[in-house]
Formats: C-alpha cells, sequence, structure tokens
C-alpha cells in the first residue's frame, strides 16, 4: 500500500507531502489546476519516461519519493531480498530528474537501474488512464489476471518450471548429438595427443634423476684422474706429499726440548692430520678402483632425455609440464567424449520432462478454457453498467504452433465496442475513456484475486454522467474497500464516493504558479463536491444536495 508521497519541485508544484491511506481517494479540483500532477509525479517515481520540462522553472531538480507498506506483499518482499535492497517492511522509491534532462532512481536509498525500478514498481502499483502504466494492454497481465481469477496461478508456475527443466534437457541433448566437425578434429587430435604422451610414460622426478646420471656417466674418466692425483698428492707421490712431509714435520717437533704443553698440542694435531690424510688417501684410491666407464648406458640415458625433451618442444611445454598437459588432455577429452552419462540415458530424461511438460500444460489449457468464459461474461455485465450497454467482451484462447513457458496458448482480450462489429485485440480499439471503463470492470470483478495493492484511475469518468457517474464511483469504492484506490475525478457522483478527499488547487504569488493539495475534512468536502455539482457560485441547493449525496454513501 502507497503510504506517503513527496513532491518536489516538479511541474508548478514546489514542495508536497501526503500521508495517504487505505480505501478510495478522490483527488479534484479546478480545470487547469494540476489534479493529474500527483499521478503523473508517482508515474515517473514508477520508473515512467520523463525529460527536463518536468523540472520547476528555476530550479535545478525534481525529487519524487513514494513508500509503500509492503508487509503484506510477498511479491515485493522476495524482490527486494532477491537484489539485496529489502529493509524491513518497508519499499521506498524515489527519482530525480535534473534541469538538464538526467535521471536517477533509487528502490531504499540504494542506486538502481530504470528498468530494475519499473520491474519492482509493478508489484505495487497499477496506473489505468491515458498514461504509459496500461497494463491492462499487455498480454502478460491478461494472461495473468486470466490465471489468478481461475486460481490457476500455482498451475501456470509449474508448467513454467518444468518448461524450464525441459529446456534445459533438450539444449543439453542437441549439444551431445551435435557434436561439430571441429570438436570432433579436437577429440582426434587430443587422442594422439595422449596416445603419444601415454607411450612416453613419463615418471614423477625422472627428469632430475637422469640429468644427474647424465652428467655422472659423461664425466668417469675425469673423475678417475682427479681422484688419482688427488690420492697421490696426500699419500703415493715420490716428489712430495702431504702424509712424508706432516711425518717429517712430526719427528722435527718430536727433537724439540723442553716439551712443553703447547708442543704436545702441536704434535697431537698433526699426528690426527696425518691419520686423516693416510684415510683419505685410501679412500680416494678406493673411489677410483669403483670408477667404470659404461658407454652404454650412457647412450641410453641420452636417448631417453632425447625423447623427452623432443616431446616438450613439440608441445611447446617445458619438460617438467608434460605431466600436466597429459592429465588437462585426459579432462579435455573426457569432457568432449561427454561425460559420464549417455546420450540413452539423457535423450530418455528428456523424454519424460517433455511428457511431464505437455501434462501439466494440458490441464492447464483445459481449465483457462473452463475460466474464460465466466470471467468474460462477468467482465460484459459490469461495462454494460458503465455506459458501453451493447459491448461484447470476449477471451481468446489462441492455440500456438508449440509449447512455451506460459503453455499451448496466447491469451488476449477482445472487445466489440457496437453491434454487427466483429471483436478485435482490446489494444487495437479502445479509446482512452473505453480503456479506464473496461479496466474498472475488470478490478471489481478480479479484485479479490489481485495481487496489486493499488491502483489508480485517471479520468476514469471521461464522457459519463448521471447514473452511470454513480455507478463508477460504487464501484471505485467497492475495489477501493478491498485495498487502495485513488481516482482523479470531476464528477461529484464520484468524488461523493471516496473514502479520503484530496482538493487540488493553482495559486499565484509573487509572480509564481504554485499546485497545492489539501486534505478535505467534513464540511470542506461539502462545499467540493457542491462546486463539483453546481459550479463556482455554491448555493444553497447545492450545498444541500452535495451533503445528501455524501449522507448516502454513509448510508450504503
Amino acid at each position: 500500500m502507497l503510504t506517503s508521497i513527496a513532491i518536489s519541485n516538479f511541474a508548478i508544484v514546489d514542495s508536497l507531502e501526503l500521508e495517504l491511506k487505505k480505501g478510495m481517494t478522490v483527488i479534484s479540483g479546478e480545470t487547469g489546476a494540476g489534479k493529474s500532477i500527483m499521478v503523473d509525479a508517482l508515474s515517473l517515481c514508477l520508473g515512467g519516461r520523463t525529460d527536463a520540462s518536468v523540472v520547476r522553472h528555476g530550479e535545478k531538480k525534481a525529487d519524487i519519493s513514494a513508500s509503500f507498506d509492503i508487509s503484506q506483499n510477498p511479491e515485493v518482499l522476495n524482490w527486494l531480498e532477491e537484489h539485496d535492497l529489502d529493509q524491513d517492511q518497508d519499499c521506498i522509491l524515489r527519482r530525480v530528474i535534473t534541469k538538464e534532462g538526467r535521471s536517477k532512481a533509487y528502490i531504499n536509498s540504494r542506486p538502481c537501474t530504470l528498468s530494475d525500478l519499473k520491474d519492482v514498481s509493478s508489484y505495487l502499483v497499477d496506473i489505468h488512464g491515458q498514461h504509459e502504466h496500461q497494463s491492462l494492454l499487455k498480454k502478460t497481465i491478461q494472461r495473468a489476471q486470466l490465471d489468478a481469477y481461475g486460481q490457476l496461478t500455482d498451475l501456470a508456475q509449474t508448467v513454467r518450471n518444468e518448461f524450464g527443466v525441459w529446456r534445459s534437457l533438450k539444449d543439453e541433448l542437441s549439444q551431445k548429438i551435435n557434436i561439430s566437425a571441429e570438436q570432433e578434429a579436437k577429440i582426434q587430435l587430443l587422442s594422439y595427443q595422449l596416445e603419444e604422451l601415454s607411450q612416453l610414460d613419463l615418471k614423477e622426478q625422472e627428469i632430475e634423476a637422469l640429468e644427474k646420471e647424465q652428467a655422472f656417466l659423461s664425466n668417469i674418466a675425469e673423475a678417475q684422474q682427479q681422484a688419482y692425483l688427488a690420492s697421490s698428492l696426500l699419500k703415493e707421490s715420490d716428489e712430495g706429499n702431504v702424509c712424508s712431509m706432516l711425518h717429517n714435520a712430526i719427528q722435527s717437533a718430536s727433537n724439540i726440548q723442553p716439551l712443553t704443553k703447547e708442543l704436545e698440542n702441536a704434535l697431537e694435531m698433526m699426528n690426527d692430520a696425518l691419520i686423516q690424510a693416510e684415510e683419505a688417501s685410501s679412500s680416494l684410491t678406493h673411489y677410483q678402483e669403483t670408477l667404470e666407464q659404461n658407454p652404454q648406458r650412457l647412450l641410453e640415458v641420452e636417448e631417453r632425455l632425447s625423447a623427452i625433451y623432443d616431446t616438450a618442444r613439440k608441445h611447446k611445454v617445458l619438460p617438467n609440464g608434460l605431466l600436466l598437459l597429459r592429465e588437462n588432455i585426459e579432462s579435455e577429452l573426457k569432457a568432449l567424449q561427454g561425460g559420464e552419462e549417455s546420450l540413452e540415458s539423457l535423450k530418455f530424461k528428456e523424454e519424460q520432462a517433455y511428457a511431464q511438460l505437455t501434462a501439466s500444460a494440458t490441464l492447464l489449457t483445459e481449465k483457462r478454457i473452463q475460466t474464460k468464459d465466466e470471467l468474460a461474461i462477468k467482465v460484459e455485465e459490469q461495462i454494460h453498467g458503465l455506459g458501453m450497454p451493447h459491448a461484447g467482451f470476449f477471451i481468446d484462447c489462441q492455440p500456438l504452433d508449440q509449447i512455451t513457458a506460459n503453455g499451448f496458448e496466447e491469451i488476449e482480450y477482445m472487445i466489440a465496442s457496437n453491434p454487427g462489429q466483429p471483436a478485435q485485440a482490446l489494444r487495437k480499439v479502445a479509446s482512452g475513456g473505453e480503456l479506464s471503463r473496461i479496466s474498472l470492470g475488470i478490478q471489481v470483478v478480479t479484485a479479490h484475486t489481485s495481487t496489486i495493492p493499488t491502483l489508480v484511475f485517471d479520468e476514469v469518468d471521461v464522457g459519463i454522467s448521471g447514473g452511470i457517474a454513480e455507478v463508477v464511483g460504487r464501484m471505485l469504492r467497492s475495489v477501493g474497500a478491498r485495498g487502495q484506490v485513488f481516482c482523479v475525478t470531476h464528477l461529484a457522483q464520484v468524488a461523493a464516493q471516496g473514502h479520503q478527499h484530496f482538493q487540488v488547487s493553482k495559486q499565484v504569488a509573487d509572480k509564481n504558479t504554485s499546485s497545492k493539495v489539501k486534505t478535505l475534512k467534513e464540511e470542506e468536502r461539502t462545499q467540493e463536491i457542491a462546486r463539483l455539482l453546481g459550479g463556482i457560485k455554491l448555493t444553497d441547493q447545492t450545498l444541500a444536495h452535495a451533503r445528501e449525496m455524501l449522507g448516502n454513501v454513509h448510508l450504503q
């Protein structure tokens, strides 16, 4: 429900804040006073088109915000939660238009796209009249109204869900069946590459081990020579070696007298060094004797490394990347070949999903056909009482060539305004005044199933008067009793039916024109009804008539 609206610098409104209630709210005023300004402002706040001309002359921007109590509106609560915009039980829509024509939109104080603003507002307000929010002309709304009236909304949602499941399976099946020549070539290439890598059979850490072995086998002769040289320098050389020099040093130091502690330490260290030099020489000699050149093994190692390096160059990876390449090729090949699920299994699932979908859609078609005539008859009865006594109202269930997410048929409202004329789509033939009255007739019939809490009727009484005007007023009051209705009117018979009455007036001060909106109290309302009945000059007779009309409403 719309609880308040604030308008700043919009058209001829400088500043306006209104608290709104349930029921039927009437908006009236002199011609040219701007009765539709509030509706126009609300339309922009709901995502309607705009331009710089709506900004009050001399101001930088127009600012409009509308607050809604959504505690009883689960569709909006869910929408806000899905978009991370939930804020307790309130929804605040805001639109700012600059004098340059730029526009910004907000939902619960957070910037949003115009598309989001239109989306969420479609659950909040429906504007009927010569405005953009004529949702009655949209086939999607007509279908939703018919389903809601026939309590088919859940079944229609089931069909949409099952259509989504079937379409997903159908697309997946199509992809598996229609594998392109490029994919087949890719499979062949990957299979060849995988076979090549499998034959190579590279092991973890194998490259590092082979490279170390190659380095060892390639340097055996050099290692033997260096080991021999080192051993000779330690002990074997006749021209002088470490062991013989240490032996001579030990003898020379032993001849020193007296033998001090310091000399004892030096002798001990030289004896240790001699022992270690002799052991090192023995180890080197043993190492040299164990070395044996193996040209055959060296050839095998080099051939294996060459095969690994050639394969890596071919696949444009480093040698150590060959193992990861093999894993990636295996994964990609598995995905291209269809994974684990077989084509036959997927085809069976698709057939089962389609059978379930057609069963649900067929049931929906049957129930829509049962519902459409009942709804059409009741709507026709209503519009006959609204100044269209000869109009025929029909609901067309046009079969489609193939099933859609909405079933086997397309729903469209049809109208024959006069006898002898063929019925045509409502969107093609209804005038603004006719559309408003037809909308009212539909809303009266479907009010108990409508999920949109706030309805706005702008100039719904165009072209009617007298008794028909009173019927319109009663209808609006009936719809308002179930929710919230706003009606811009110039007829006393309609205005008298309101639960709340706003009067719009135009004022001029300091050469500036502004539009004001006032909530009328009981006596002020009587005077406004009298003005609508008899003109600017009020008489005792028109005032009495106004009181009588208001009194009769309370007696209903």
